[in-house]
């Protein structure tokens, strides 16, 4: 049954006919995989390890929601977050389309779309597993499950590879393995694994999974991730993250969705610049995704003014040694409240207190920040922001008046196809498509903006990436092949 041909043309369809590029979806998604990817795992670990998955609490919220069955009270209790109830796609096509990969093909076209690059959902649990052997176990069975599944439709869409980033070491035997033995090409690094706080690990060792700090990846880490990121650049393919900050809201999911991405992103986004990764990594590119760009926009703003405030040599102005303590007595007693008078001999004994000099004086010395035009170097081209179709704030990627240095940021539409929050798949282009109508895109910011930004995100990593696929002629166009 051809399900495009037995409905009436979309809008979506009508616009990406009356373009003249095509359109990829940089960031759809995948369903229902979970019970399939026991068979993978019975291949990598074995029976037990099929065994312990079952048993596991990830497992059963995806497979059996039984966390959902819990009271209002009860997550009050023990400090439990409302996760959403409706995560899947409600229309049985819609459901089905982001489960068979021979669906998605066939409605290709009703969808307005080109090519589609296919990040996990539930499946993805596995990198979130406490356990080492079994999140190791998960991955690999993941990303043999995905080259198999969708292998032979790499002409519309790629899948992509889950990498466990616990550790540097083996996230890097990951990549390896999924991108040189597999042949996938895109990474998912999920997002910030925790990492206990040596203090309360010792102290209340029961408690300390829950007192915890975020992996950074790019500054303050115990581990070096820049082996990952040389096996990256070594092997041709992007770094994309899909971080996402966790909210404590025991009612309402709204609240903790909101912003949960934005702020996952952010915090690694910042990382990984300050710690000098894109000044080390030239020739890497790095994926945000799901979170907009308008928190891109705000970060660079902001890492430009606190550079000019807070970096060499402006930061030696703040030093408090600089302070002229008999000046400001002087001051005090022509100028004080009597009061401020009377104290005066404490506030000398305040103003001495010279605080403790940081080990790191030049915050921005990592990624060797020189001017402000080393900031754009190493933050706009080499960083990539995917967008929802309804995220109107994203329109601020676009606009060089807003942005310093008339800067425009790299956002790229996923379509987030495959979860809750697409009523209809066919209506995500028609979505999109009103930025352009509503003046907040040009026509030339909605080609970057659907098709691109994405080329250059993977296909600037390596230029084969587009060979073979739906969209291989334009993308060369783009690369500059032709």
């Amino acid at each position: 049954m051809n399900i495009s041909v037995s409905r009436p043309k979309s809008r979506s369809q009508e616009i990406r006919e009356s373009l003249g590029h095509p359109i990829i979806d940089g960031d759809g998604h995948t369903q229902d995989l979970l019970p399939v990817l026991l068979e993978f795992i019975d291949e990598v670990g074995g029976s037990k390890m099929v065994d312990r998955y079952r048993a596991h609490p990830l497992y059963k919220f995806v497979v059996e929601q039984e966390a959902l069955g819990t009271t209002l009270e009860q997550r009050r209790h023990d400090g439990r977050m409302f996760d959403c109830w409706w995560g899947y796609p409600s229309k049985t096509f819609d459901r089905a389309t982001s489960m068979l990969p021979g669906l998605l093909e066939d409605r290709m076209g009703e969808l307005g779309l080109d090519f589609a690059i296919l990040f996990p959902s539930e499946s993805g649990i596995v990198v979130s597993m406490d356990d080492e052997d079994m999140m190791l176990a998960g991955c690999r069975a993941h990303n043999m499950m995905t080259a198999q599944i969708f292998g032979p439709h790499s002409r519309y869409m790629t899948p992509t590879a889950v990498i466990p980033m616990k550790k540097p070491e083996q996230a890097a035997a990951e990549v390896e393995y999924a991108v040189g033995v597999l042949g996938l090409k895109t990474l998912n690094f999920g997002g910030s694994p925790r990492r206990e706080i040596p203090k309360y690990a010792k102290q209340f060792p029961e408690a300390s999974r829950f007192i915890t700090r975020p992996e950074l990846f790019g500054i303050d880490s115990d581990y070096n991730y820049d082996i990952l990121w040389a096996k990256c650049q070594e092997m041709k393919v992007a770094a994309c993250f899909h971080a996402k900050e966790h909210r404590q809201s025991f009612s309402s999911y709204v609240y903790n969705h909101i912003g949960a991405f934005t702020q996952g992103n952010e915090k690694i986004c910042k990382a990984l610049f300050m710690g000098g990764v894109t000044r080390r990594f030239p020739e890497l590119n790095f994926g945000f995704l799901e979170g907009g760009a308008a928190w891109a926009c705000s970060l660079f703003s902001d890492l430009i003014s606190h550079w000019e405030k807070r970096g060499r040599p402006a930061i030696e102005d703040l030093d408090p040694a600089r302070l002229d303590v008999e000046l400001m007595l002087s001051l005090l007693k022509e100028y004080g409240e009597e009061t401020q008078v009377r104290a005066s001999a404490e506030i000398e004994k305040h103003l001495r207190v010279q605080p403790a000099r940081p080990e790191y004086i030049d915050e921005f010395a990592a990624c060797e920040i020189k001017s402000k035009k080393d900031i754009y170097d190493l933050f706009v081209p080499r960083f990539f922001f995917g967008c929802e179709a309804d995220a109107r704030m994203d329109s601020c990627a676009f606009n060089p008046n807003l942005n310093p240095m008339g800067a425009t940021m790299q956002a790229m539409l996923g379509s987030d196809n495959g979860h809750w929050d697409v009523p209809d798949i066919r209506g995500v282009i028609e979505e999109a498509y009103e930025h352009v109508e509503h003046g907040l895109m040009t026509e030339a910011d909605f080609e970057k903006f659907t098709f691109s930004h994405s080329v250059r995100l993977h296909g600037g990593m390596n230029p084969d990436f587009f060979v073979g696929t739906n969209v291989e002629g334009a993308a060369a166009a783009v690369l500059g092949q032709k």
